[in-house]
């Protein structure tokens, strides 16, 4: 007999919960961060709430928000935390899939992973018009 643990689908349960949970906090933290970061740098601004022009945040994509994250602009701070935010569920479908596959439930595997190419589509804009 060997002394291996098979992994239930209780556990499977609480590791998936325990992701999505730490997750949530991370990008709450992050978040936090962002926020205190912004307001510091922020703080003697007068804003103009008349106008709003959105190309000068310059956040148009992933790489320009970790690009500024690395020199901890609080705006750039604050959407990491938000794409972590959007990420923790798309690592429960992976991890979803992960499962279905030791599980050898190869149906869910592939629907798990039809869902998953929906996201990435929908996150990278859908099909071109």
């Amino acid at each position: 007999m060997s002394n291996s643990k098979n992994i239930t689908d209780k556990d499977i349960q609480s590791i998936i919960g325990n992701l999505l949970r730490a997750g949530v906090y991370l990008s709450m933290t992050i978040v936090l961060l962002g926020a205190f970061i912004y307001l510091v740098d922020h703080a003697g601004e007068k804003v103009d709430y008349g106008v709003f022009d959105f190309n000068k945040i310059g956040l148009h994509s992933i790489s320009s928000i970790f690009a500024e994250v690395l020199s901890f602009k609080g705006a750039a701070v604050i959407q990491f935390g938000l794409l972590m935010l959007i990420f923790t569920p798309i690592a429960r479908v992976v991890m979803a899939v992960v499962s279905f596959f030791i599980e050898k439930d190869y149906l869910y595997v592939v629907i798990g992973l039809i869902v998953l190419a929906i996201i990435m589509v929908s996150l990278s804009g859908g099909f071109a018009h």
